[in-house]
């Protein structure tokens, strides 16, 4: 007996033209409502996201089909990627057939669809199709039953649940009734290799074959009209993310994260700066708008939200979007709020975490652009009061730039002004060069240098700050004038190496910095560090102690440092306790996106909260190697108190205690 089954069953040759009519109008409805969407984005400024097409693609298939992103959460995660796979597979088996219905049989005469190819196909489908309904029961159960906190749903959910569950439903009839008069009784063996439309068979057997047919006939028709009616609502309902999120793996910037436009300050046709309205974001901002499934992982990683703050980077999304659609021409500030954008700390991890490639930190830091560069606001008073002082003094505490070098008398160190036959330059930046707590890490990384033979030079009274807090902050033009005052004094002393052991300083002259002429290598301490080590340029003797690594924002996200230092500390002895929230996980200190400069008004200390985190390792020693992490947890052990004894140190002050001989 044949292993195969006669397309159109039942249906007839006859419906053929009118059912590809219907999809030809289903699919001009849902390109309609596209055009419209395409519109809006229109509305947006130009940015180019279309180079470098080779590595897009290759990161569309791989994210789109792996669903990596999106299965990083187990929460829904799988659910979400079964139910896409399930659909994928019998969208393929559908283009199988048809390309067997329209072109193998009439044109070759060739039956691809039997044997055991058929057998395949058909155990294939039945699979992907279980795999899609119980998927999408999973994701019912867990958006009405379960509901996690914060997840919104609409009457648009349900009408999505339904429209699917009809889909799939209407499916597995329609097998089941064609199997019950073709395949049940006449070929047994060849049914079994469809289990889920045997299943369904059996709702039919105590019909009549004819009476069988005429359901089936009607449940085909109506399965076509659920199709077709999904195909025209995907650009009108959240379905569109079908598209959208997939596009978005192409078109998700191929730099590192949160990499800001440097913008042309001197440009007379621009008459505003920063974005004011919806229009004033690039096209790709508001593509995102549409990406974003509301999922609410953002939300979750967002540690300005977890300790009470009024930032959810997915409302954010959700009103520039609405901002857009229903009201462009009003304030996109007023309707996101100032208090949501100044709570934010860059930090990331809201874009770590989404399965859509959004871009959450720029939009918020254009919008503080808006508000910092055209309407001179600021976050706080302190705030205002630290940013004249780096426009004074170079630097947030209104220090007297000579005395910016004082830390490194009686070290192994010189000043390029006097001395500029170096190894490499050190940016020691404002809170080594003037908080005491961390000039100790300066001193302990020049320590490491000198052990390893490294000679190095500081800048010292002609090093200002790196600009990195005010341009967070939205302050363009005073990050733009440091900078090149800074580029500057550099460029003076033939220069072939920077470090420094700050991450907002290695992320800023490493990527913000070449944007403005400098195009001399610059490294974090830690991976220079690990390569003296590594190297066996600097040897040292390890002594046992336990610890916790955070990592911070701008060294781990940011950078994708998190190996080294980890090793490094290995090296020296230490045993690593990790925390619950680490890696491309971690959580925030409260110090990234100029927030080191401004008070935390709102909700529980976002400091708190991470040592408390460190506390619960079991870790008697808390180690980063930032210094706006290193203040933070000082502040934050301190208002605790000392009762666990947890000491918080930089990496390079573990290191140079260590050195051998």
């Amino acid at each position: 007996m044949r292993e195969t089954r006669e397309l159109f069953w039942n249906v007839g040759q006859g419906s053929v033209p009118l059912m590809y009519l219907l999809s030809l109008a289903a699919v001009a409805v849902m390109v309609q409502g596209f055009r419209r969407l395409f519109g809006a984005w229109r509305l947006g400024r130009p940015l180019d996201r279309f180079d470098r097409s080779r590595e897009r693609i290759s990161r569309f298939l791989s994210e789109t089909m792996t669903q990596r992103r999106v299965l990083r959460v187990p929460d829904g995660g799988l659910l979400h990627s079964g139910l896409f796979w399930g659909f994928i597979t019998m969208f393929v088996g559908t283009i199988l057939v048809m390309f067997q219905a329209d072109l193998l049989s009439p044109v070759f005469q060739v039956n691809m669809l039997s044997g055991l190819f058929y057998r395949i196909f058909s155990l294939v489908l039945d699979l992907a199709g279980i795999t899609a309904l119980l998927a999408l029961a999973g994701l019912f159960v867990r958006r009405y039953f379960i509901r996690p906190d914060g997840l919104e749903t609409t009457q648009e959910d349900g009408l999505v649940h339904a429209l699917l569950l009809c889909i799939l439903l209407t499916g597995f009839l329609i097998e089941g009734s064609r199997m019950a008069v073709t395949e049940v009784r006449d070929n047994p063996a060849l049914a079994l290799w469809s289990p889920a439309g045997l299943l369904a068979s059996r709702l039919f057997a105590s019909m009549g074959d004819e009476a069988v047919a005429g359901l089936h006939r009607g449940l085909w028709w109506l399965h076509l009209l659920l199709g077709l009616g999904f195909i025209a609502l995907i650009p009108r309902t959240k379905l569109r993310h079908l598209f959208t999120t997939s596009g978005n793996s192409y078109f998700a910037p191929l730099e590192g994260q949160g990499e800001l436009a440097t913008i042309d300050l001197e440009d007379d046709t621009v008459d505003r700066f920063g974005a004011t309205l919806a229009s004033d974001l690039t096209w790709k901002d508001l593509f995102d708008t549409d990406a974003c499934t509301a999922c609410k992982r953002c939300q979750d990683r967002c540690p300005a939200w977890v300790t009470g703050k009024p930032l959810s980077p997915m409302k954010v999304i959700r009103q520039i979007g609405r901002s857009a659609s229903e009201s462009p021409s009003k304030s996109l500030i007023d309707a996101v709020t100032r208090e949501a954008l100044w709570a934010c700390t860059t930090c990331g991890a809201c874009q770590e975490i989404c399965p859509a490639d959004i871009e959450h930190v720029v939009k918020i830091v254009e919008m503080r652009r808006s508000l910092t560069l055209m309407e001179g606001e600021f976050a706080g008073e302190e705030v205002r009061k630290a940013t004249s002082a780096i426009e004074v003094t170079g630097n947030p505490f209104g220090m007297a730039p000579a005395s910016r070098g004082a830390w490194a008398e009686g070290l192994p160190v010189s000043v390029m002004a006097d001395d500029s036959r170096v190894d490499l330059l050190y940016f020691a930046g404002c809170y080594a060069s003037f908080d005491p707590r961390n000039r100790k890490v300066a001193e302990s990384f020049v320590r490491i240098c000198a052990a390893a033979g490294i000679r190095v030079g500081i800048l010292g009274a002609e090093e200002r700050c790196c600009g990195e807090p005010v341009r967070m902050m939205g302050n363009e033009y005073l990050y733009q004038m440091t900078a090149r005052q800074n580029i500057a004094a550099i460029g003076k002393y033939g220069v072939t190496r920077i470090v420094t052991a700050c991450p907002h300083c290695f992320t800023t002259l490493d990527r913000g910095w070449r944007n403005l002429g400098l195009e001399i290598p610059v490294e974090h301490h830690s991976t220079f560090i690990a390569g003296l080590v590594g190297r066996r340029q600097l040897k040292l003797a390890p002594e046992p102690f336990g610890f916790t690594w955070h990592d911070p924002c701008y060294l781990g996200r940011h950078n994708g440092i998190y190996t080294e230092p980890r090793s490094l500390l290995k090296a020296a002895g230490g045993k690593l306790s990790e925390m619950e929230a680490s890696g491309p996980d971690s959580f925030c200190c409260g110090a990234g996106g100029g927030r080191i400069l401004a008070e935390e008004r709102t909700g529980r200390r976002i400091n708190s909260e991470r040592v408390r985190m460190a506390r619960n390792s079991g870790a008697g020693t808390l180690v980063s190697g930032c210094p706006f992490c290193l203040s933070m947890f000082e502040d934050g052990m301190a208002a605790a108190g000392s009762g666990s004894g947890m000491k918080a140190f930089d990496l390079a002050e573990i290191v140079a205690a260590r050195i051998g001989g």
